[in-house]
């Protein structure tokens, strides 16, 4: 028995083909591939080094994150973006 079972997650990140992925915030759904995925990761990564992320909280708070191409932008604030790091680090941890 799961203790995760009712809890649902803001951030899911689940491999569906070989190199496609599916990003799931909150309700909105994308469709990344493998390139697109790394290319996310080295974003939020830079976004949350400590240096950036004390300016980012003294500033405004939130990131805007362009996803897939440039296909989608994500507005995140400071806990959804360290949820999404942590999403991501989970994902590439397997490899």
């Amino acid at each position: 028995m799961s203790i995760f079972k009712n809890i649902e997650f803001n951030v899911q990140l689940r491999k569906e083909t070989f190199c496609t992925y599916f990003l799931q915030i909150d309700d909105e759904r994308f469709i990344l591939t493998f390139p697109q995925l790394l290319q996310l990761r080295e974003r939020v990564s830079k976004f949350t080094s400590p240096e950036k992320l004390t300016s980012i909280i003294n500033n405004e708070n939130f990131v805007l994150l362009f996803v897939a191409d440039k296909k989608h932008v994500l507005f995140l604030e400071i806990p959804k973006l360290l949820d999404l790091k942590e999403e991501l680090d989970y994902c590439f941890d397997s490899f």
